[in-house]
């Protein structure tokens, strides 16, 4: 098969990219290397500097689908300048779901968020819990969602949407490329905390110590990119024209923030020190995915689910690009 990736060369996306060219298929990148890395485009995959409001200019009918990872994607920033959001995630997403009809791709598989359920009630979630974004980011993936559905009734497309919350963890590919995360800023937790470990940052802040959680701290549901990267590729064959799926994505287990440090602090042999500060508003104390549907709908099963395995590859990684843009 033949697959647009939008947003290749971000941190996911190249994942995807790479599992896509190892399972045989033709893979064309396009990411306009705004938050993404050229390093990060797979050898073998076509590049093309762009962005996802010009995909009409790169698609013909010779693709089989699109993998859709292009999104501005930071909680704080969103909150900040909401029209760059609204803008990029939204107005990107219309132009290319015009494209696609305008050359008759037919398969999606959409990059969603469980941003798109905001501060639930319960745990953990499912997809049939009311969606309630807190974050201009959280919402215009789940506008994106809507307009999803809407396109798979009117037109005939088949299209599934993923939604995970912490994706970690690194991938070493076939040919020899490693595949890891590397924001800038840095935003998330482990690599946040491998910094201290590679003495970027002098201590870890840990946010509120006196949540209803057995050592005090927030727990999330963490998932291996390469995990992350299966489900994608499953989730490319299982809708039927005119069917959108939605599935979340995790491994139904959480980890708190100082289990997380605990853990670097073994995978490293360095010591992190830890400073608690205030709560940040907003923050549950317990986020986890239930990924229930993802196995039953997709047959998808995470194989990579211990956390230290997750650490030891992101500090692998960490430790490959140390010095690296």
């Amino acid at each position: 098969m033949k697959y647009l990736v939008t947003g290749g060369a971000g941190y996911v996306g190249s994942v995807v990219a790479a599992h896509l060219l190892e399972a045989g298929h033709t893979v064309t990148v396009l990411d306009d290397l705004s938050t993404g890395f050229r390093a990060g485009v797979p050898q073998g995959a076509d590049f093309v500097e762009g962005r996802v409001q010009d995909a009409a200019r790169h698609l013909d009918p010779s693709y089989d689908g699109v993998l859709h990872f292009a999104a501005c994607s930071q909680v704080g920033e969103s909150v900040a300048d909401p029209e760059k959001y609204w803008r990029n995630n939204l107005g990107g997403s219309i132009e290319l779901l015009a494209a696609m009809r305008e050359h008759g791709v037919r398969r999606l598989v959409f990059s969603s968020t469980a941003a798109t359920y905001g501060e639930p009630a319960g745990s953990p979630i499912t997809e049939d819990d009311p969606t309630a974004p807190t974050s201009p980011y959280g919402a215009t993936k789940l506008a994106v969602d809507h307009m999803i559905t809407g396109e798979c009734r009117a037109h005939g497309l088949a299209a599934a949407s993923l939604r995970y919350f912490n994706v970690a963890g690194a991938y070493a590919a076939r040919d020899g490329h490693v595949y890891g995360e590397r924001h800038d800023p840095e935003s998330h937790l482990i690599p946040l905390v491998l910094q201290v470990a590679q003495g970027r940052r002098e201590h870890i802040n840990v946010f509120g110590d006196d949540y209803p959680t057995p050592d005090g701290t927030c727990i999330r549901d963490y998932i291996h990119v390469a995990d992350l990267a299966d489900a994608h590729l499953l989730a490319l064959s299982k809708a039927a024209p005119g069917e959108h799926l939605v599935c979340n994505l995790g491994n139904g287990n959480g980890f708190s923030v100082r289990e997380v440090i605990e853990t670097v602090r073994k995978v490293t042999g360095h010591p992190v020190p830890e400073v608690v500060a205030d709560r940040r508003g907003g923050d549950p104390a317990v986020l986890v995915a239930s990924a229930e549907r993802a196995r039953r709908l997709l047959g998808w099963q995470p194989s990579r689910a211990d956390l230290a395995g997750i650490v030891q590859d992101a500090w692998d990684f960490t430790r490959h690009t140390a010095g690296t843009d």
